[in-house]
């Protein structure tokens, strides 16, 4: 069965390449994780330095996109697939691809060098990994499911709801403020480990009143004192060509914070019980700027309440869905609707720029949890909360850092420009990225430049970064 014919619907009968190893890790990958609070996460992500196939990078010199000027030596572009369409098409027409171009996490869609007509041989991209002790096992399961390989962001997609799933059955009701006390109890340690293949067991165990230690697919997704994960696995990869349906991840690096056990407040016991529905929504980008990311996210999201509906178990999931269409107006709506529906906990959102309106226009306000499995952006941790909102992707605070260090040891770059989104994501993750260039690795950043979802063209933005430094 589709996503398409679950959409609002109460999911009681429904029935790798994306797999990422920890291949080409060497030890000292987690050396510094303690920045998962204050962003220095990657100081000790020396492990990257074996891949330092860019030592030569001082031959990008002179790789100005064809114009022979000084140029820098790196272009870092962020944004979302729908846009990075033109946006590449229109640099591959003014450039001969001679400078390196560094993408994170919200462009890795293995179809786009095939939308753009380009192998994107000169691209390299971050992105969060699923690096949690559970992955081979939601791999496995979201196979056999869906028949295709998970993507990035499914497995905290699935991840996310689970851990929603699983603090609604110990709260024993359908309350946000309930809910948001037992996250971390299902969550952190201690108690009984249980993983995405035993998912089941675990919401019996909960619903008995026992402790348990949720691991995901994702990380171990032990919740830090803002809710965010308190550990995080990153990946380096490549797009592999024209007609390719994934990516070719070349390095996975694992970093952890200064507890990576987690922190923050939880409740003292769990009430559990069996014998009525559970609700959960799911906030997702079905349609517009993501959806080619948001939809492998969607079926993700709805595979822990197939398995408790499908299951023996005397409880059911009522998994309500809304497309967020990649638009802050339409997911305030979308979170209305699910409110209005009397929805305590929401899986979403997916971007920056909707998930933040999200949660301060609606669910802060009505004390509902949000947990989003690919909202990155800084300004997810310095929300106003009450600690309703927790993530089971890591902040951009460590994505800077990590794509800072790429740019610098794995690609020889001195000199870069970045072209972002103009929202939260965009403006904050170029920041970091740029601050931590130019402070921590000696690089110089000639200029950031926004652009706007949707236009025509890019062709003014991308010259004014090709010529950047001249």
């Amino acid at each position: 069965m589709s996503y398409h014919r679950r959409r609002r619907d109460v999911l009681k009968t429904v029935g790798v390449a994306g797999a990422i190893g920890l291949a080409g890790c060497s030890g000292n990958g987690g050396d510094g994780g303690d920045g998962m609070d204050d962003g220095d996460g990657g100081d000790g992500g020396d492990g990257m330095d074996d891949g330092d196939g860019g030592d030569g990078g001082d031959g990008m010199d002179g790789g100005d996109g064809g114009d022979g000027g000084g140029g820098p030596d790196l272009l870092t572009v962020i944004g979302y697939p729908e846009s990075g369409i033109q946006l590449f098409r229109d640099y591959y027409a003014a450039s001969d691809g001679a400078e390196d171009i560094l993408i994170p996490d919200g462009l890795q869609d293995p179809s786009l060098p095939g939308q753009v007509g380009n192998d994107m041989n000169n691209v390299t991209g971050t992105a969060p990994a699923a690096g949690g002790p559970n992955q081979e096992a939601f791999s496995s399961l979201y196979q056999d499911t869906y028949d295709e390989t998970p993507g990035v962001f499914t497995s905290q997609s699935y991840d996310s709801a689970a851990a929603l799933i699983l603090a609604n059955v110990a709260a024993g009701e359908n309350d946000g403020t309930a809910i948001r006390d037992q996250l971390r109890r299902i969550a952190n340690p201690d108690g009984t480990s249980y993983g995405p293949g035993e998912f089941v067991d675990a919401v019996e165990a909960v619903a008995n009143g026992e402790n348990i230690n949720y691991q995901g697919a994702s990380s171990a997704v032990n919740f830090d004192q803002n809710g965010d994960p308190a550990s995080a696995a990153y990946q380096i990869w490549e797009f592999a060509g024209q007609s390719a349906d994934s990516v070719n991840v070349q390095e996975t690096q694992n970093f952890e914070g200064e507890n990576p056990d987690g922190a923050g407040p939880s409740a003292d016991s769990s009430p559990g019980g069996l014998g009525r529905e559970v609700s959960v929504g799911i906030l997702l980008p079905e349609t517009g700027d993501l959806a080619s990311t948001g939809q492998p996210m969607i079926r993700a999201a709805e595979l822990p309440a197939q398995q408790v509906n499908e299951s023996d178990l005397d409880l059911t999931v009522n998994a309500q869905f809304e497309d967020t269409n990649t638009s802050p107006d339409q997911g305030v709506t979308g979170a209305e609707s699910l409110v209005n529906a009397g929805v305590p906990a929401v899986c979403g959102t997916a971007s920056s720029g909707v998930n933040v309106p999200v949660c301060q226009e609606t669910l802060i306000p009505n004390e509902v949890v949000g947990c989003s499995p690919s909202s990155t952006a800084l300004s997810v941790t310095n929300l106003e909360d009450d600690d309703y909102i927790f993530r089971t992707a890591p902040s951009d605070q460590l994505q800077g850092r990590v794509m800072a260090q790429v740019a610098s040891e794995r690609l020889g770059a001195s000199t870069a420009a970045t072209l972002y989104v103009n929202n939260d994501y965009g403006q904050q993750l170029s920041n970091r990225f740029s601050s931590v260039f130019e402070d921590t690795f000696d690089g110089e950043v000639y200029d950031q430049i926004s652009f706007n979802i949707g236009e025509s063209s890019y062709s003014n933005v991308i010259e004014q970064a090709l010529t950047s430094g001249n």
